[in-house]
């Protein structure tokens, strides 16, 4: 009776097709080199289309949001430390 259960359990398994494929969550770090690359043009199509089949739009837009602000905070840093050392 057992290898009956298990004959059909393993049926069952082969008759469904795997989907390895599927998508899944980003980790933070993909989202945020994602970000980034996108941000300075050179992100891959591969991760673009990975992006977009497992990310969400809201995690992308918050990090685009916080990638921003970080990124003219540091320029005007930048340039104050810059003109700060000329005078």
């Amino acid at each position: 009776m057992t290898d009956a259960k298990n004959d059909a359990n393993l049926a069952d398994a082969e008759a469904k097709p795997r989907d390895d494929a599927a998508p899944r969550h980003l980790t933070p770090w993909q989202v945020m080199s994602s970000t980034i690359a996108a941000a300075f043009g050179v992100q891959s199509s591969r991760n673009r289309d990975r992006d977009f089949q497992a990310g969400k739009p809201s995690h992308f837009i918050v990090a685009g949001i916080v990638f921003t602000v970080l990124f003219v905070v540091g320029m005007i840093m930048l340039v104050r430390l810059v003109l700060s050392a000329a005078g």
